[in-house]
């Protein structure tokens, strides 16, 4: 004989009367909102709104702590310093023709620039190519003040690195070269060109290629632009022989970035007086990170991650 299962009650509709199992407690009664013995929840995290400073610190944090930025750093010190000792060295017996010693700084410098602008790219390139870019916008939704914040930590690093590499190799050649014949001694000017000019320079073109990085989200694709915006003028400029590209030549050659670094050691290329001259080259530079900068936030806001 089989035993029917007992029957339960229906559910009843609407709330479920007080004292009654899952009824919420009435009001006056102990346990309920407002009524004595009730403590509402406290987070023992403090909260606190988020600002610049603390998006610089944690992009400080990810900067320093991948092994890319200390090889590279790495790299870029001995291409800067080694290269200009192992100039200076070569030319210590030679005649300088009228040049500073400071002027023999510029093969390193020009080799160090590409790993800045690989570093550049890949400070920003590299967040998109993980999908670590999405954990950075969650914790910072503020994607302008992400890339802002980006852009700071870089150039500060980069500018104060390459500060501290022109300053070592200046003294290495001004010590190796400045009893030559036919040296130059350097000025107090010569001297801040060669360390704060063009360290600003070779900072400001790390930051175009962060910036260029923003816009491409490729690192192998930004990496080639920029090197081909710091090299192929010069190259093609080479390869323009004929009569009626001269002026095409010379203007290559005047703006292209070798270039504009020898005017801040005051050894320029160009064929004649029209080309940048003094700071002009810091000008440019800074005219051509700044359009770079307003369309990098502008593409940062509008797309998908």
């Amino acid at each position: 004989m089989t035993t029917p299962y007992p029957q339960q009650p229906a559910p009843m509709a609407g709330p479920t009367p007080p004292g009654m199992p899952g009824a919420a407690p009435a009001s006056g009664m102990p346990g309920a909102p407002g009524a004595p013995g009730y403590a509402a929840y406290t987070s023992p995290i403090p909260i606190r709104p988020t600002n610049l400073g603390h998006a610089l610190r944690s992009e400080w944090t990810k900067i320093k702590s991948v092994r890319s930025t200390m090889w590279t750093l790495g790299v870029l010190i001995a291409l800067v310093v080694g290269i200009g000792f192992a100039t200076a060295a070569g030319l210590s017996n030679s005649n300088l023709e009228g040049n500073s010693p400071l002027t023999f700084g510029f093969v390193g410098v020009l080799l160090g620039m590409l790993c800045v602008i690989t570093l550049g790219v890949l400070v920003i390139s590299s967040e998109y190519g993980t999908g670590m870019i999405r954990t950075t916008l969650t914790a910072c939704p503020s994607r302008s003040r992400v890339l802002g914040a980006k852009a700071v930590v870089f150039f500060l690093l980069t500018f104060v690195v390459m500060a501290a590499c022109t300053l070592v190799t200046a003294l290495i050649d001004d010590s190796l070269l400045s009893g030559n014949e036919g040296a130059v001694e350097a000025t107090g000017e010569d001297w801040f060109k060669a360390v704060v000019g063009v360290s600003t320079f070779v900072a400001l073109l790390g930051l175009l290629a962060l910036y260029v990085g923003a816009l491409i989200r490729h690192s192998a694709g930004a990496i080639t632009i920029m090197i081909g915006v710091v090299l192929l003028p010069l190259v093609l400029a080479i390869f323009m022989q004929a009569g009626a590209l001269h002026d095409v030549r010379d203007a290559l050659l005047e703006y292209s970035v070798p270039n504009q670094l020898t005017v801040l050691y005051d050894n320029g290329a160009s064929p004649n007086d029209s080309g940048p001259q003094g700071w002009d080259p810091l000008l440019i530079i800074t005219g051509v990170t700044a359009v770079a900068m307003l369309g990098a936030h502008a593409a940062i806001e509008k797309r998908d991650v």
